[in-house]
């Protein structure tokens, strides 16, 4: 049984579907083009020959298309405002909220998917290091330790 996850900008729609996953165009950053092809090359390894946007992708390889998500575990999930993942992630986190799943959002504000890789010693970067580092200390704690 899955105690807890640690999402960080998670890929989550390969539908293209929000305005923030259309949105990025930069090729020095994740954008459009690269999300394309992480989704194709994904999807024709996990399932076959799907493509992305196509009805038949799995809700276990695109968890956005997931209809019930009251049995997943408590979640952190940060996801930065200029990154395509955004929109997605925040919705994500929202449906989870929904169903009565415990979550902790971050949408870091200014940042870019992989801001943490491109400038570690930002103040955003550092910021999301010690939340991320504290959460995964959180659910790595045994249960009587968070009381």
């Amino acid at each position: 049984m899955v105690d807890a996850q640690l999402l960080v900008y998670p890929m989550l729609d390969d539908r293209e579907a929000t305005v923030s996953s259309r949105g990025v165009v930069d090729p020095r950053v994740w954008d459009v083009t690269k999300n394309r092809h992480a989704w194709a090359a994904y999807l024709g390894g996990v399932a076959g020959t799907v493509r992305p946007g196509d009805a038949g992708v799995p809700a276990y390889a695109a968890p956005a298309r997931a209809d019930d998500l009251r049995r997943l575990p408590r979640t952190w999930l940060a996801t930065a405002e200029l990154d395509l993942f955004c929109d997605e992630d925040v919705a994500y986190a929202a449906r989870l909220l929904e169903v009565g799943v415990s979550v902790e959002l971050h949408v870091y504000p200014g940042a870019v998917h992989g801001f943490d890789v491109f400038a570690p010693a930002s103040a955003v970067a550092r910021r999301f290091v010690a939340e991320r580092t504290r959460a995964f200390r959180t659910f790595l704690a045994p249960a009587s330790d968070l009381h």
